[in-house]
């Protein structure tokens, strides 16, 4: 099974780019359902109320969930004082299975960890390039999860991403997705070093091509057990199975 553990969808409300804009799924589903993808996790686009925008996402959920996957998208500044009960929300209304957040907002808090924690899921959480958080977050939470995608930073930062390659090999719950990665000989250094149990292929969709960040991938070359664990395993075994 081949999940893309990170694709946008649902309203956005700022209209500054299309990070915060309306994240239509149809043209990416298509492209998904021809690049052979079975699942996805979908995460809000930029919103200045997660609340509504995570229930936008379970809508879509709901109406296909043996193709999609919720992640609560929660704002740690905003949301300060009830991010715990969003996620209540979203892990007993709407069957999330995990977090997502963004420095973009506001720097990940012991709050956010602590729901995580408390609910047993992974987080997905963009450091915009800031590595040195996977210190604190492997050593003060090493009971939660965490994905940082983009190797830490969008597209081409690579001193970013080499350095979230050195705390995905010392720190056992640091972990890593693909999308959006510009130099591919860093994704080869990062399974090379860390191991694919540590990689999880993301696509960063509807705005980039699932496809194109799937053949990512591919030209990897690796065994057929390890491309397993990068093209969904992984995902399955942080989320605990398929929900």
């Amino acid at each position: 099974m081949i999940i893309d553990c990170h694709c946008h969808a649902g309203p956005g409300d700022g209209l500054t780019g299309p990070w915060d804009s309306n994240a239509a799924l149809d043209r990416y589903a298509r492209r998904a359902r021809a690049a052979g993808i079975d699942r996805t996790v979908l995460l809000a686009a930029f919103h200045s109320d997660y609340d509504r925008a995570n229930a936008a996402v379970a809508q879509l959920v709901a109406a296909q969930p043996g193709r999609y996957i919720g992640f609560a998208f929660v704002h740690a500044r905003r949301d300060a004082g009830h991010i715990a009960s969003m996620v209540r929300t979203a892990v007993e209304r709407y069957g999330f299975a995990g977090i997502k957040l963004h420095r973009h907002d506001a720097p990940i808090t012991g709050e956010v960890c602590e729901a995580a924690r408390f609910f047993g899921l992974p987080v997905l959480y963009d450091p915009v390039g800031v590595a040195s958080v996977a210190e604190l977050l492997a050593t003060q939470y090493p009971d939660v999860d965490f994905i940082l995608p983009h190797l830490g930073s969008f597209g081409d930062d690579w001193s970013a991403q080499l350095a979230v390659i050195d705390h995905l090999a010392r720190h056992r719950n640091i972990y890593a997705d693909t999308s959006g990665v510009r130099r591919f000989d860093l994704l080869v250094q990062a399974v090379r070093r860390a191991g694919p149990h540590k990689i999880l292929f993301g696509s960063d969709g509807p705005w980039l091509h699932p496809g194109l960040e799937l053949e990512k991938i591919r030209l990897l070359g690796l065994a057929p057990r390890d491309e397993a664990l990068v093209l969904g395993e992984n995902l399955l075994r942080l989320i605990g199975g398929a929900p």
